[in-house]
């Protein structure tokens, strides 16, 4: 790729960035988007009415900006809560890596890099010359200025592995102090048993009461049987709709619309009264919902919620396996009640390995697939390739601004639009694998699409140029470093208009909430607010945080490859930094929480990125004829990963479960629990089971009431 191209690509992205920018300013600023740009505080009740029109809600501004600056990290951590604080502590930990980076790259690497003439540079036509000049490849084979990169090298992964211990430890300390913080909740009390062994002569409810208070006759304390209510679950959605229905048409002061035709497309029936239509309706799905309430006895499915006295008592039956038979009596930790998800609480245990297994097998299908995009994609960024495919095209090729458009801005964003397919598959295929919260799904998600993203968006783009280097990868893998080394640096040019189109671009089009918006236009002409049901926007972690780990280690691998990445990289660290405070403050709301538990994640991604540097130096320090150094850096991957082995032991038990010592002391604490423990008994109710009862009322703002109403 030519420099030309990756300035087309930058003036295209700043002017969408701005264009972003500028359209959410003023946006933002209208009555009918609160629900869009604001809807933490609809809910809350805390937006000021604009009833009188003015000038201003029409100019933009920026005073968001420092809205979105001024919180202290104490006050993000009680609005989004310490997943919101660590995945902002994620960010700032690659702004502070990335701009030690910058100093170096570009203060020391680049001029070292564009003084080279390995590569033939003609000043007099320099904006169409190959951005080769300013990486590694531009010096000259032997030269004793590459020993400045070898020490760039060491003195970046220290740097790094600095920092990574100072956030584990930092993270692991604020978790801490987030667990005696916190008030006694259900989960910390309580485990999930699975595997529930059946019994001919008792039922499985009296089956897990006579086998804990058998065994833990002075921790038990009580259990709460999951049962098979799918029906009931369907039941409820179908009242809840018509309900909502209902409530509008007795608002309505519309006569007409009171009366219409029910059945297919509302055809081919008489008109009648549909207020008392969805009124029949509405009382015989909540009289089959009750039945089937009153029939959910003997359809128990063998896991159940046990609760025990003490934080310590349920942390004693949680790592001790129950019964002699592995596959019984299991226990996992219990889910917050609201971040249950209860669909596979019936998986067996070998309907859950055959589920893992199918999914292992999906994500190895759906990686090949994503190799259509990639051979497209790559095929974009040369010229005479697609020339040679498409040879009726060559005439608009050759047009300057054409050309550089389609190598330069195309492909990548051919690619970002292939990837948005993917989040949603990944959370799919991880609901599927029997987990039982929502938290789970999200971190499985997550580990899922950051490694399909690492591979596809990294190792693919950098291999597809030949099938001879994938084969090699596999034939050869002590060739894997010099097969980097020479792959690798060809890519640069291309990461770097990735990073300025799906890192600036992308994370402007988070501000603007495009989709939303529209959903939200659409909504306000043809529906109602007693149609709709208001439901606060999540942060999705198992999309963002694999974005961002992505561009992480992308800018580790080019630190001393290909230093201009880091400039574009800083911009967009910079960009997510302040929206996406301000998305966390205004936007989204929690709907579970992990105590920071994507922290290892992230850890192990940053790890894997330094390695992955250390491989490619040991590869291109070789081809460079520098053989001493080569041989210098092969130490660094083992040091670092003696340092991760350190990491692992010295803080990840602390994100696996709380101490003794924590969990006695919250014990201490907390001495008069007899109301917490009634509690108890129902916290992890099917929301299925409870009493059911649809609002009649004919204001719509009441029937039922919407988050944004209240």
């Amino acid at each position: 790729m030519i420099l030309s191209a990756l300035l087309t690509s930058v003036g295209i992205n700043l002017g969408l960035c701005f264009l972003f920018f500028t359209l959410y300013s003023v946006l933002r600023k209208q009555p009918g988007n609160a629900d869009v740009y604001a809807p933490r505080l609809v809910a809350e009740g805390k937006l000021e009415p604009r009833i009188n029109f003015n000038l201003e809600r029409l100019l933009p501004s920026a005073g968001w900006v420092s809205s979105s600056w001024h919180p202290t990290e104490e006050e993000l951590l009680s609005r989004a809560g310490l997943d919101g604080v660590v995945f902002m502590r994620v960010i700032i930990f690659s702004l502070k890596v990335f701009a030690f980076a910058g100093v170096v790259g570009l203060c020391a690497l680049l001029p070292i890099n564009f003084m080279g003439n390995q590569i033939v540079i003609d000043f007099s036509d320099f904006t169409n010359k190959s951005l080769e000049s300013f990486s590694i490849s531009n010096v000259n084979d032997g030269s004793k200025k590459l020993w400045v990169h070898f020490g760039a090298v060491y003195a970046f992964t220290a740097f790094v592995c600095y920092l990574l211990y100072l956030e584990y430890r930092y993270i692991s300390l604020k978790r801490l102090a987030y667990y005696y913080s916190s008030e006694p909740k259900p989960d910390q009390f309580t485990v999930l048993v699975r595997g529930i062994p059946k019994s001919s002569a008792e039922s499985l409810s009296a089956n897990v009461e006579k086998f804990f208070s058998e065994y833990y006759p002075s921790l038990y304390l009580s259990h709460y049987m999951v049962y098979h209510t799918t029906k009931i679950q369907k039941l409820i959605s179908e009242a809840d709709k018509v309900s909502r229905r209902l409530a509008y048409l007795k608002s309505t002061q519309k006569t007409s619309q009171r009366y219409g035709r029910v059945g297919f497309l509302g055809l081919f029936r008489p008109k009648i009264d549909l207020v008392e239509y969805y009124e029949k309706k509405l009382e015989e799905l909540e009289d089959n919902a009750r039945t089937q309430q009153s029939l959910l006895s003997g359809k128990e499915v063998p896991a159940a919620f046990v609760s025990f006295k003490s934080r310590l008592g349920a942390a004693v039956v949680l790592h001790v396996q129950q019964g002699e038979n592995p596959t019984e009596w299991l226990t996992e930790r219990a889910p917050q009640p609201e971040d249950v998800y209860w669909p596979f609480f019936s998986a067996s245990f070998i309907s859950r390995w055959i589920g893992n297994v199918m999914v292992i097998f999906a994500c190895v299908i759906l990686t090949i697939l994503f190799f259509i995009p990639v051979i497209i994609v790559q095929g974009l960024t040369n010229l005479d390739q697609l020339e040679t495919w498409f040879p009726f095209l060559k005439g608009i090729l050759n047009i300057a601004f054409i050309s550089q458009v389609i190598t330069g801005y195309l492909p990548s964003l051919i690619l970002k639009m292939f990837l948005y397919l993917v989040p949603p598959v990944m959370i799919m295929l991880s609901s599927i694998q029997g987990y039982v919260a929502n938290s789970q799904i999200e971190k499985s998600a997550c580990n899922k699409m950051l490694w399909f993203t690492i591979w596809n968006i990294f190792f693919a783009n950098v291999l597809s140029g030949s099938v001879l280097y994938r084969v090699n990868i596999f034939l050869e893998p002590k060739e894997v470093p010099n097969i980097l080394a020479v792959a690798v640096p060809g890519q640069a040019t291309f990461f770097v208009t990735y990073v300025v189109t799906n890192g600036w671009t992308s994370t402007a089009s988070e501000l603007l909430r495009l989709m939303p918006l529209v959903s939200n236009f659409v909504g306000r002409i043809f529906f109602t607010k007693a149609d709709e049901k208001f439901e606060l926007p999540s942060l999705p972690y198992s999309s963002e945080i694999p974005s961002i780990l992505l561009f992480g280690l992308l800018g580790i691998t080019y630190f001393f490859l290909s230093p201009l990445i880091l400039p574009f990289l800083l911009v967009y660290y910079c960009l997510a930094y302040i929206i996406y405070r301000h998305q966390l403050l205004n936007v989204y709301s929690p709907k579970f929480e992990t105590g920071g538990t994507f922290w290892p994640i992230v850890h192990n991604s940053m790890v894997f990125s330094l390695i992955l540097m250390h491989m490619i130096a040991v590869g291109i320090f070789g081809l460079k004829k520098l053989p001493l150094a080569s041989s210098l850096t092969i130490p660094l991957p083992i040091i670092t990963l003696l340092f991760n082995s350190y990491c692992r032991k010295r803080f990840l038990p602390v994100f696996k479960g709380y101490p003794a010592e924590c969990m006695i002391k919250k014990d201490r604490s907390n001495e008069s629990m007899s109301d917490f423990h009634e509690r108890l008994a129902t916290a992890y109710q099917d929301p299925a089971l409870k009493p059911i009862h649809f609002s009649r009322r004919t204001d719509s703002h009441n029937a039922p009431l919407l988050a944004s109403e209240t």
